[in-house]
């Protein structure tokens, strides 16, 4: 499918990597990684063919479609959702006027044995192939569902693009992208605008995709559920291991490890050689071979551990100031845009040293409660802040509050106090500061840079609550690890609206979720908070179908009650002896289905049972296991799902038997 040969990135003096080679098969599924700065992007953007390698050539097959998905993108302002979304069928359409001029050509030829015949033919069947594959004239049908699967509701269809955020019309053209069903799709962050519910609809589609991928996320659950092979790009090497990220990890570790042993030993060895040639090279019948051992060591070639991003970089939130037992109450909170209802009656407590995700659709108001706090938005309803409490707030747009005539290190120097001031430079490092750019002024950064540094800024004051709207967004997954530490030994507050699911996992014990009726608390870090909301949408499913069921047999009981007029009793002759025994036969095969499904339906609930139990005795430090668990989790609550609608379906198929 795709065939990296050589290439090279140089900018002047600077390398961003060297001679890369890599191939990428059919449905392959690839997770980029590399430090900010490694060249992930650039690589994405070669292989789209909008830059050009320093050295080196990108090999694709004949035809074949690539989709790209940048972090930057042009939209038409004017066109409305549905409009933008559908600009997708241009190939499709492209595709079937290619298909009407070639037949039309073999309807004018005769020269039935000709090669250009013979090309013709097969550049129709490719045509007629590649619209089968991206859906050709079902393509209409295809567009709301996704962009419904990716958050839009109906009523946004007819809206233009040009009154939504950036987030919401970067899932236009991921939409675009999904339609298309591009041979190769290239993904540069696709999560990062999305909630949760659409993270999880993107990753079942992706995983259903004919596509080849690859992937860049700073998303650990994303990248582990979706790839089954890493690349790393560092300035010298590639790695490329086939497995999932969190897999590679492990490995990369490992491999370290058999790297600083291979160094002691080599040490070892040189250290040993350099005796011999010390107590032989003054001996004059012993002189040849001190230089023998002298030539050998000049041409050893001496082993070196590749650079480590491990975090190694650490550091403490200031002391939180003490502050009363309730840190926010609210009750009957409303808050409404003009005829646009956000939510209602919401009631909120926050007691000292809580630690709560604020989760919900986007849209449902997650936000605007975070503002609410913070007497940047209105509401109706009462809200109290507690006693002595000192709230430090991180907005998507904080950024825009930093002083563009400081350098990075001097925004941070006005604000740090205590032992922390020492730590500076590293925590600068942490957050993807290195070197030369702790002295660049603010204005001339980028705006995720401007992100990261506003708050790298607010860690370092002593606040008592801590409320962060999306701090991962700009952050990669090194950095994310070293403040996820850090707010785990922080002895304050929080409230952290994130959808990033690694992030949140083990770094909270309750989850809100806003809806527009009020909030639902949760118990648990998120890994509980996704599989109750999975077992009571499936609880509601079978709610639905319980109700199926039933509205069938009253239709079938009315039915019996009352004929149709027309209906004589020559509709309700005997049937023949051939066609009592072929409907004997499906109803005895409908009512081993059902038998059948019985026991699938037992069995999947005895098991997520005593997954339940598993995963209630695991250790909460226990990770792996949980996660493990959590997986497990997942698959049973499908496979039991899927056995309900066959069962359903089933006993739906035999009432039609009476």
């Amino acid at each position: 499918m795709l065939n990296i040969s050589n290439v090279s990135v140089h900018f002047g003096q600077r390398t961003l990597f060297e001679s890369v080679d890599l191939f990428v098969g059919k449905r392959e599924r690839v997770g980029l990684v590399g430090r900010n700065g490694a060249g992930k992007s650039t690589l994405l953007r070669i292989i789209a063919g909008e830059n050009k390698p320093t050295t080196g050539n990108i090999i694709m097959p004949n035809g074949a479609q690539i989709g790209y998905l940048a972090q930057e993108m042009v939209h038409n302002e004017q066109a409305t959702i549905i409009e933008e979304a559908s600009s997708a069928f241009e190939e499709a359409k492209h595709l079937e006027q290619q298909v009407e001029e070639l037949s039309k050509q073999l309807g004018e030829r005769d020269d039935y044995e000709s090669k250009e015949y013979a090309q013709i033919i097969e550049d129709l069947t490719s045509a007629n192939e590649r619209i089968d594959l991206i859906g050709g004239a079902s393509l209409e049908e295809h567009v709301q569902r996704i962009l419904q699967g990716l958050g839009f509701s109906a009523a946004d269809m007819d809206r233009r693009m040009s009154e939504f955020s950036g987030g919401w019309k970067m899932r236009v053209e991921l939409a675009k992208l999904l339609l298309r069903n591009p041979d190769l799709l290239l993904l540069d962050e696709p999560t990062n605008h999305l909630d949760l519910e659409s993270i999880d609809w993107l990753e079942t589609f992706l995983l259903q995709s004919a596509s080849a991928i690859i992937l860049i996320s700073h998303d650990r659950a994303f990248l582990d559920n979706l790839t089954t092979r890493t690349v790393e790009i560092t300035p010298v090497k590639l790695y490329d291991y086939k497995a999932s990220y969190t897999a590679y990890q492990a490995w990369r570790e490992d491999d370290r490890e058999r790297q600083e042993q291979a160094v002691k030993n080599q040490q070892k060895y040189i250290e040993e050689t350099e005796i011999l040639i010390n107590k032989f090279r003054a001996k004059k019948n012993k002189a040849a071979f001190a230089q023998s051992l002298i030539k050998k060591l000049d041409k050893l070639e001496r082993l070196e551990v590749d650079a480590s991003d491990k975090q190694d970089i650490r550091f403490r939130f200031p002391k939180a100031p003490r502050s009363g037992k309730v840190s926010i109450e609210s009750s009957n909170l409303s808050k409404s845009f003009g005829d646009l209802n956000v939510f209602k009656d919401l009631d909120f407590i926050l007691a000292r040293q809580e630690k709560v995700a604020l989760v919900g659709k986007n849209g449902a108001g997650k936000t605007t409660l975070t503002r609410i706090f913070m007497g940047l938005e209105t509401a109706d309803g009462s809200m109290n802040i507690g006693h002595n409490v000192d709230i430090g707030y991180y907005a998507q747009n904080q950024a825009e509050e930093l002083d563009g005539n400081l350098t990075v290190f001097e925004t941070l120097d006005e604000v740090a106090v205590g032992d922390i001031r020492s730590q500076l430079r590293s925590i600068l490092g942490a957050f993807l500061f290195s070197g030369d750019d702790a002295e660049k002024k603010v204005k001339v950064l980028s705006g995720g840079e401007k992100a990261r540094l506003a708050l790298c800024k607010l860690l370092l004051h002593p606040y008592n609550l801590l409320i962060l709207d999306e701090p991962t967004n700009h952050l990669d997954i090194r950095a994310k690890g070293v403040l996820k530490d850090a707010l785990r030994s922080y002895d304050g507050t929080l409230i952290v609206v994130s959808h990033d699911r690694d992030f949140l996992s083990d770094l909270t014990e309750l989850v809100y979720e806003v809806t527009p009726t009020g909030l639902r608390q949760y118990i648990g870090d998120i890994k509980q908070f996704l599989h109750e909301k999975h077992a009571a949408s499936i609880r509601a499913y079978e709610a639905g179908k319980a109700q199926n069921i039933h509205l069938s047999k009253e239709k079938k009981r009315e039915s019996n009650d009352n004929p149709p007029s027309n209906q004589s009793t020559e509709s309700k002759k005997e049937l023949s002896y051939n066609e009592r025994k072929n409907r004997d036969k499906l109803e005895r095969k409908l009512r081993n289905q059902l038998k059948k499904q019985e026991g699938i339906i037992q069995a999947k609930e005895a098991e997520i049972k005593a997954l339940d139990e598993e995963i209630a005795s695991v250790s909460s430090d226990n990770r792996n296991r949980l996660t493990e668990l959590a997986y497990q989790y997942e698959t049973v609550q499908n496979e039991l799902n899927q056995a309900l609608e066959t069962w359903t379906e089933t006993g739906v198929a035999l009432e039609e038997f009476g």
